[in-house]
């Protein structure tokens, strides 16, 4: 099944369970798709990556808002974001764990030769395509900055 005949079979249920919160998400999920569907030179097709990284981004755009709204004091506006953030994740690949992102990462640093922070551009590229889908950008950089500055 693709993300988007899963994204109508959720909403479906969402608007039968009366679920605004999953319905909402839901909706978002569907207007980015098709967004993305209709924007220049995609053809009206999105491929699986594609997917992913629209949802890695609605994800991140989520979690920037409830760090803003939690430091605000408006919890009611930071409930709607955990909670559209819990739906979208949903459909996001398994995140890997710390201990793994930086095992994964010390292999690509003995691979590159890395040695100094200087290499962080090289050990980036290299990392940000292996784990895409698997690990949040800001988790690589900060699991590459720590690595490389030992």
């Amino acid at each position: 099944m693709s993300l988007e005949q899963e994204i109508m079979t959720r909403l479906k249920e969402a608007m039968k369970s009366k679920n605004e919160d999953a319905l909402r998400s839901l909706r978002a999920i569907k207007a980015e798709i098709i967004k993305a569907k209709t924007e220049t030179g995609a053809g009206g097709i999105i491929t699986e990556d594609g997917e992913v990284k629209l949802l890695q981004k609605m994800a991140k755009q989520r979690k920037d808002s409830l760090e803003i709204f939690e430091q605000q004091g408006r919890s009611d506006l930071a409930a709607k974001e955990k909670a559209e953030l819990s739906v979208i994740e949903q459909f996001l690949p398994e995140q890997l764990s710390a201990e793994k992102l930086q095992e994964i990462i010390a292999d690509i640093i003995r691979e590159t030769g890395a040695s100094s922070p200087a290499d962080m551009g090289k050990v980036m590229g290299i990392a940000t395509k292996k784990l895409a889908g698997k690990a949040d950008g800001k988790a690589i950089s900060t699991q590459v900055k720590a690595l490389l500055s030992k």
